[in-house]
């Protein structure tokens, strides 16, 4: 049996390619919309450390650095235990659009796992990538 391997959302977003850059590779921005507080060590084999109020942490591994185009990592998989050496890449696409930029994410990498890791994992993301997607248009539209 085969498992879906990605996730992938493109989004339009009104700010400027540079704008939404920053949201994406910069402590201020990740630490704002994706988790609570970030450290970033922007380029790659840097690391990105993500921490939310809940204690819950997260460290990206930064793969692909093009400013202000292509911004990717790789972290690890949702409901595997810590130290499982699986990951999931995930890439940021930003191409200016009009005043504005379109956004593509992909996540892939899921594949790796079967059954009710799959599950865990794809269903998270997915409803994660909805939710955390929201929280970065809050934040490019001052809401946050």
């Amino acid at each position: 049996m085969s498992f879906p391997d990605r996730i992938e959302r493109t989004m339009e977003l009104a700010q400027p390619v540079e704008k939404v850059w920053a949201a994406l590779t910069t402590a201020e921005g990740l630490g704002t919309w994706f988790g609570n507080t970030a450290e970033v060590d922007l380029r790659v084999g840097g690391e990105a450390k993500l921490a939310w109020t809940s204690g819950d942490t997260a460290t990206l591994t930064i793969e692909r650095v093009e400013p202000p185009t292509v911004f990717a990592y790789t972290w690890p998989i949702h409901g595997l235990p810590d130290g499982d050496p699986r990951r999931t890449y995930v890439e940021f696409t930003l191409v200016p659009s009009g005043g504005g930029t379109t956004l593509t994410v992909v996540e892939s990498g899921f594949a790796q796992t079967n059954g009710d890791e799959h599950k865990a994992a794809f269903s998270g993301n997915t409803e994660g990538w909805k939710n955390e997607l929201g929280e970065l248009v809050a934040y490019l539209d001052g809401k946050l």
